[in-house]
C-alpha cells in the first residue's frame, strides 16, 4: 500500500513539474521582468520575484484543486480563457515592444528611490499574470488537477499532494530565474540587455497571438460540431 501510494505521488510530482515549467518558462521571463521592474534595486526586484512565485504558486494551486468546478460554474469554457487570456498577453508585449531602451545611468540614479513599494504594484498584473503564469500555464494546472482523481479518497489525497509539489518546485524555479536575472543577464552589455528584451517582448507578443488564435479555433471547432449534431 505504502509502494503505491510513493508511485501514485511520485507520478503526479513528475506530471505536474513537467507539464507547468516549460509553460511557464521562467528564462523567456527573464528579460521581460528585468524591463517592467526597470529603476527598481536589486533588493526591491529581489522582494518582488519573492512575491511573483508564491502569486504563481498560490494561483496556479487554486486552478488545480478548484478550476473545473469554478469553470463549470460560471459557464466559461477553456477557449475563452484561452482568447480572454491570450489578448492580456498581446497588450502586454505591445507595450514592452513600443517601450524606450533601458539607460543605466537613469536605473542606478533612481535605484535608491524606486524601491519596493513602487513595483509591488506589478507583482500580480502583469509578472504573475499573464506574463509568467498565463492562461496556458492555467489550462495546464487544471489539466493536471482533473489528474489527481481517483476511486479513493485516500489515493486522491496523495496525488494531489505530489501535484502540488511538482508545483510548488516550479514556482521555486521561476524564483531562482527572477532572483539572480540581473546578474546572468547584466553581463550582455546595455546593447545586448536591450535587444534581449526587444526580441522576448517579439516572442512574448506572438505568444499571446498564438493563445488568442489556439482559442478561436477551439471555439470555431466547437460550434462547427454543434453545426453538423444539428
Amino acid at each position: 500500500m505504502i509502494s503505491l501510494m510513493l508511485v501514485d505521488f511520485s507520478r503526479s510530482f513528475l506530471f505536474a513539474l513537467a507539464t507547468l515549467l516549460p509553460i511557464l518558462n521562467p528564462p523567456a521571463a527573464a528579460p521581460i521582468y528585468l524591463t517592467l521592474t526597470h529603476g527598481a534595486s536589486h533588493d526591491a526586484r529581489a522582494r518582488l520575484a519573492r512575491k511573483v512565485s508564491v502569486n504563481i504558486v498560490i494561483m496556479l494551486s487554486i486552478a488545480l484543486i478548484a478550476g473545473n468546478m469554478v469553470l463549470i460554474f460560471f459557464g466559461i469554457s477553456l477557449p475563452v480563457i484561452r482568447v480572454g487570456g491570450g489578448l492580456l498577453v498581446v497588450a502586454t508585449a505591445w507595450q514592452l515592444v513600443h517601450a524606450s531602451d533601458p539607460d543605466t545611468r537613469h536605473a542606478q540614479d533612481m535605484a535608491g528611490t524606486y524601491s519596493y513599494e513602487n513595483v509591488r504594484s506589478k507583482a500580480f498584473y502583469p509578472l504573475t499574470f499573464p506574463m509568467i503564469a498565463g492562461p496556458g500555464s492555467l489550462s495546464a494546472a487544471i489539466t493536471v488537477g482533473a489528474t489527481v482523481q481517483d476511486d479513493t479518497t485516500l489515493r486522491s489525497i496523495v496525488k494531489l499532494a505530489g501535484s502540488l509539489g511538482g508545483l510548488t518546485v516550479a514556482g521555486i524555479a521561476v524564483y531562482f530565474v527572477l532572483r539572480f536575472a540581473t546578474e546572468v543577464i547584466g553581463r550582455l552589455g546595455p546593447n545586448g540587455t536591450a535587444v534581449l528584451m526587444r526580441l522576448s517582448a517579439f516572442l512574448l507578443l506572438c505568444l499571446g497571438v498564438q493563445i488568442v488564435w489556439d482559442g478561436v479555433h477551439d471555439l470555431i471547432m466547437s460550434l462547427a460540431r454543434e453545426i453538423q449534431h444539428s
